[in-house]
């Protein structure tokens, strides 16, 4: 691999968008409780993710995960989250010399400025505030970079990909929250929704959009992707889709089994009510008997290629979600293969300018932009106190 080009993703910084290592530390712990957590300053082969890979791979800026199950109940899901920012803490805590807490955009460069990986906290999914306003804002406080709207199921105020889709989109507590992330600062993530949320999230939003680990729906048919509509908007509007690596999102073979999976995986939550423990262990488990999908680095470029056609060079990022499923593939096995994909699209013809905004530019970009919105609005208006009985009724 050409060392100048790792040496460009350090510098751009490339910014991924999505990575699970918070939830297999939780898993870990829960596994074999009171062992002490494997040390992720080395390489530990039970994760996708360590710091050494991390520099191998050129990373300077991670958003991480606090993911809890989105079928657990509201309040239930409110406190695993919070357990999960402590353990984000605790994380970028345990190795002060490689990670920084990043808020902002002068918060990013500052961290690849000092050599180290800007931390941002990407909350994953809409249970994660239950129907609270409040703890959305109290989650903007401990950090969230961005929530995603919703996960696998629907939330009471919104329609997922995957979900029974039983609202239309956005209900009016749900148009709410986006306008409450605006102003806190939050970006709404669009990953995971919806088509009509994708839509419907865009209109109301004041601030661009991002898709934390989405790809293209052109080319691998699954409603987690992006449709061309979407994505012409997003370029439209300044909103960034960050392409993710998952072998079930990037090949039309992995589609197939997608598809078949969300059947799965209602029948194992039918034939396991309350144990979403269980459900996650048995869906990879059936993930792993199936055919395993070798996603190579052109097949996420085939992607890149796609979003910058329909909405530009300005609209593209990387989310690789590693940790977040039981395998990515040999090629692209890792948090040190993203530059395996950056050489793909420099063989593509990409210039080194268009490669640093695809790593990270566009991103910090999209945060700026955030911070502004959020900076108006905070000078306009207070914060909003209804709930969603005033709005949506009991």
């Amino acid at each position: 691999m050409p060392g100048d080009l790792v040496a460009l993703l350090r510098d751009a910084p490339l910014i991924d968008g999505h990575n699970d290592l918070l939830s297999g530390l939780r898993s870990f712990r829960l596994e074999q409780p009171g062992e002490p957590e494997p040390d992720v300053g080395t390489v530990v082969d039970r994760f996708m993710t360590d710091i050494p890979r991390l520099r191998a791979g050129g990373v300077g800026g991670q958003f991480w995960s606090v993911y809890v199950p989105s079928d657990l109940p509201g309040h239930e899901a409110v406190t695993q989250t919070l357990e999960q920012i402590d353990g984000f803490h605790r994380l970028v805590a345990r190795y002060p010399e490689a990670l920084a807490v990043a808020r902002t955009a002068d918060d990013v460069e500052r961290a690849r400025d000092d050599g180290k990986i800007a931390s941002m906290i990407g909350v994953e999914g809409g249970q994660s505030i239950g129907c609270s306003l409040g703890a959305l804002r109290m989650l903007a406080r401990l950090g969230a970079g961005y929530m995603t709207l919703t996960h696998n199921d629907d939330t009471p105020w919104a329609d997922s990909a995957t979900g029974e889709r039983a609202h239309g989109g956005l209900t009016r507590f749900g148009e709410e929250v986006v306008r409450e992330m605006n102003r806190e600062g939050v970006l709404v993530d669009c990953s995971h929704v919806s088509d009509d949320v994708m839509r419907q999230a865009i209109e109301v939003s004041e601030a661009p959009v991002v898709f934390s680990h989405s790809s293209a729906r052109a080319l691998a048919d699954v409603p987690r992707n992006v449709p061309d509509d979407v994505l012409e908007t997003v370029g439209l509007t300044g909103g960034v889709v960050m392409v993710t690596f998952v072998p079930w999102f990037v090949t039309p073979e992995g589609a197939a089994i997608n598809r078949e999976e969300v059947a799965v995986m209602k029948r194992l939550r039918a034939e396991h009510p309350n144990d979403p423990a269980s459900v996650e262990r048995l869906i990879n488990e059936w993930l792993e008997s199936q055919d395993r999908i070798e996603p190579t680095p052109d097949h996420v470029t085939d992607h890149i290629d796609h979003v910058r056609e329909i909405a530009g060079i300005d609209a593209i990022g990387v989310g690789g979600d590693y940790d977040g499923v039981p395998y990515m593939g040999e090629p692209l096995a890792d948090v040190s293969s993203y530059p395996r994909v950056f050489e793909a699209l420099r063989g593509r013809g990409y210039t080194d300018e268009e490669l640093r905004r695809i790593a990270g530019g566009n991103v910090v970009r999209l945060m700026r932009e955030a911070e502004s919105v959020a900076a108006r609005l905070q000078a306009e208006r207070g914060p909003s106190l209804v709930t969603i009985e005033q709005l949506d009724g009991s």
